[in-house]
């Protein structure tokens, strides 16, 4: 070549086009992306067809295999019948004839009678509400809850220093009768019948 620019020498530059780099990563890292999805989707189909359903499986059985709870009905043997309570009634109100009444109809009921009268002045006059049921603090879980279905609405007190077995009822000014007898009877079935049923595992053999 002639002219002012002449190449010199044995080697002459190449006149290439640049390789496109970005496209090849590019390339490379969608064909990774693929064969990590597809090696998942395999080890899951794997999983899914040889043991991947063991546990399902061995779930329905494990749950048949426990021990099942049959009830166990148990009567409520610690509520005694009202035969077996003595009750002594008290009238705190201005009202006359008030126990005396109350405690015939106890009576009818089949609670036993005791003491019949004014209340004391510890309580003449000051309960505000339908009454007031007085035992012995053995009675709180036994006479006590069974005198409350014939008096709906009564507070129960109990006295650790109070000896016997008797308990009170003490009418308050708000007291108009007594429960009615079929609420009552009803209240005094659901007290008395068979308690909460008893766990109890009936046995099966697992395999």
């Amino acid at each position: 070549m002639g002219g002012q620019y002449r190449i010199t020498g044995d080697k002459y530059p190449r006149m290439r086009r640049p390789r496109r780099r970005g496209r090849l990563v590019l390339m490379v890292v969608a064909s990774v992306a693929v064969l990590g999805v597809g090696g998942w989707g395999t080890l899951q189909l794997i999983d899914v067809f040889t043991g991947g359903g063991k546990q399902a499986a061995a779930a329905g059985p494990k749950a048949d295999c426990a021990s099942k709870v049959s009830p166990s009905p148990t009567t409520n043997a610690a509520v005694p019948k009202p035969a077996q309570i003595t009750v002594n009634v008290y009238n705190a109100t201005p009202r006359s004839g008030l126990a005396k009444s109350t405690a015939d109809e106890l009576k009818k009921r089949g609670f036993k009678i005791g003491d019949v009268g004014n209340a004391s002045t510890q309580f003449d006059k000051k309960v505000k509400g339908t009454g007031i049921l007085l035992g012995p603090a053995a009675s709180l879980d036994t006479s006590l809850p069974v005198l409350a279905t014939q008096l709906t609405g009564a507070e129960r007190r109990t006295e650790a220093t109070r000896k016997g077995t008797a308990v009170d009822l003490i009418i308050g000014t708000a007291f108009k009768d007594l429960t009615a007898k079929a609420a009552a009877d009803k209240a005094l079935a659901t007290l008395s019948g068979p308690a909460a049923p008893a766990a109890s595992a009936s046995p099966k053999a697992c395999s």
